[in-house]
């Protein structure tokens, strides 16, 4: 009997240990998008890393307006959509000085 539970402690702990892995592992695997309450990162087509900031919420939404974005929240645009975004931004690139 002591043996079986022992066993059934083990077994749990096991679960537990290697979905949090599982989880952890996951998150590393989607670099696209990577928050935090204060520092948001993004990763563009070409692998570059694009810190969010007050200046890039500003860029945003000039770039919702003359596009007609809806959606508000810049990571909850599919892949395609940010892309095309940072490739915008890219072609702004003067106008950040400005924001």
């Amino acid at each position: 009997m002591k043996r079986l539970l022992l066993q059934g402690v083990v077994a749990s702990a096991l679960a537990v240990g290697a979905t949090g892995l599982w989880a952890q592992d996951h998150q590393q695997d989607r670099p696209q998008d990577q928050r935090s309450a204060e520092n948001r990162t993004y990763m563009d087509s070409n692998h570059r890393r694009h810190e969010w900031n007050s200046d890039e919420d500003n860029a945003w939404n000039r770039y919702r307006d003359e596009h007609h974005i809806r959606q508000s929240e810049f990571g909850r645009l599919n892949r395609r959509q940010q892309n095309a975004y940072w490739k915008w931004r890219g072609e702004h690139h003067d106008e950040r000085q400005h924001d």
